[in-house]
């Protein structure tokens, strides 16, 4: 039994529903794998962000981080609940583009820009492009001036901050391949560069400190320091930014071992400090940007798996094998992330045995869940990984040639497809015949 399921999220059959749709009755019509988000809760959490920064009265933007699931769908709701996006690929911002996205409320990161991206990003009028290292500079100076054009910048600094979380989750600290540096002079010298060209047009500065957090005094450490160095680069440059960019990483819950505040609370107790730290100052409140990924669309997903084999050795724990696994979320192989997950039509069932939760991948890393409690289960049974929409689709591979799953939208009863299931056609769709050579 899950403590993370509510009761409104079960019919009156017991069983797990998502968005008003019963988990079985998505894995019978979709089939599995299957990756379906609820979207009332992701623009339910969109929304509490923006109540945030009306109640405090400030300038504001909520830019969706959406390396976390990018998709033609995703853009168009962020769009509906008036948010922007950030990307950080011609990928991202060619599906922004499919999507209608519009390019005003777009930011384009990224630490190794091509030249090739950076001209589609000027050709598009992106809203703003985040810069992040010298060579960047260069590169869009270059473009720019062939183009004729100008374009609102950033620069993204790195705080000297680290985030207590996994290390490959930090970002904020000196040593990151992120952003310029403050304490060498790196971020001073870049502004400084960028306020002589006068096809940039320097908006301000952005910080990112890491993912999943769970600790109010990072981003208030950080707040404080990009304040400092607002008030420093106004004394020194004559500069004064208009935007405070202090990026996402807001923590979620994955399983009971977690214990996140609401991802909104990071958000207030950022507004008030960097209010009250711009008072201190003497400075003009700067509008105020966030870039929420996981947070928005992380606690709406699920993975449907349908479990086949299991593998019981005396004294052992039982292996449990559903049909998806590290090629739809590399997440648990790759930094141990923890999940829970029910069953679709037992959801609140009493545990009667604890497994490993194996996908089908030719690796012994492939384990979605270590220690699952479960009640009982049987081959066909649909299991449901519960908190999966943030990083797994984005992240999915065809790793021993399997397709990738479908992707759902469920909203008010209804699901719609909005990513297709690839076929074992499309695994092969880009391979050239090799000839070898008759000489």
């Amino acid at each position: 039994m899950s403590e993370q399921l509510s009761i409104n999220q079960q019919n009156a059959a017991g069983q797990l529903t998502i968005g008003g749709v019963a988990a079985s009755q998505l894995a019978e019509e979709f089939q599995t794998p299957l990756v379906a988000y609820d979207v009332t809760k992701i623009r339910d959490q969109i929304r509490r962000f923006k109540s945030v920064f009306e109640d405090n009265g400030v300038s504001y933007a909520v830019s969706y981080a959406s390396k976390a699931f990018a998709a033609i769908a995703m853009y168009q709701v962020v769009d509906q609940e008036g948010g922007h996006i950030d990307v950080v690929s011609a990928g991202e911002l060619y599906t922004a583009m499919q999507a209608g996205f519009p390019m005003a409320n777009v930011s384009f990161h990224g630490n190794n820009k091509s030249r090739e991206e950076l001209e589609l990003a000027v050709a598009q009028h992106v809203g703003v492009i985040v810069l992040d290292n010298f060579h960047e500079i260069e590169l869009l100076d270059a473009v720019l001036a062939e183009a004729n054009t100008a374009v609102r910048v950033m620069l993204r600094i790195t705080p000297g901050i680290s985030a207590h979380t996994h290390e490959y989750d930090q970002t904020g600290q000196e040593d990151s391949k992120f952003g310029f540096d403050l304490n060498s002079g790196q971020a001073a010298r870049a502004l400084q560069t960028v306020l002589k060209n006068p096809r940039m047009n320097m908006i301000g500065i952005h910080a990112h400190i890491g993912s999943q957090i769970f600790e109010l005094n990072g981003f208030q450490m950080a707040a404080e320091k990009l304040v400092q160095v607002a008030s420093d680069w106004r004394d020194q440059y004559g500069y004064q930014p208009s935007v405070i960019n202090v990026g996402g990483g807001f923590g979620i819950r994955y399983t009971q071992a977690d214990d996140p505040i609401a991802p909104e609370a990071f958000v207030d107790a950022i507004i008030k400090t960097i209010k009250q730290s711009a008072s201190d100052h003497g400075l003009d409140l700067p509008a105020i940007w966030i870039e929420p990924g996981r947070s928005i669309v992380g606690p709406a997903g699920y993975n449907l798996y349908t479990i086949g084999s299991r593998k019981d050795v005396p004294g052992l724990t039982s292996y449990l094998t559903v049909d998806g696994g590290m090629g739809d979320n590399i997440r648990p192989a790759l930094y141990q992330a923890g999940y829970e997950a029910v069953l679709a039509d037992n959801p609140m069932g009493e545990p009667v045995e604890t497994v490993h939760v194996a996908g089908k991948y030719c690796e012994s890393g492939d384990i979605l869940i270590d220690q699952q409690p479960l009640p009982e289960s049987q081959p066909g049974d649909v299991l449901v990984m519960l908190d999966t929409g943030a990083y797994g689709y984005s992240m999915a591979s065809n790793y021993n040639r399997n397709p990738r799953p479908a992707v759902v939208f469920v909203e008010k009863g209804q699901a719609q497809l909005v990513i297709k299931r690839e076929t074992l056609a499309d695994l092969t769709r880009l391979d050239q015949p090799y000839r070898p050579s008759t000489d």
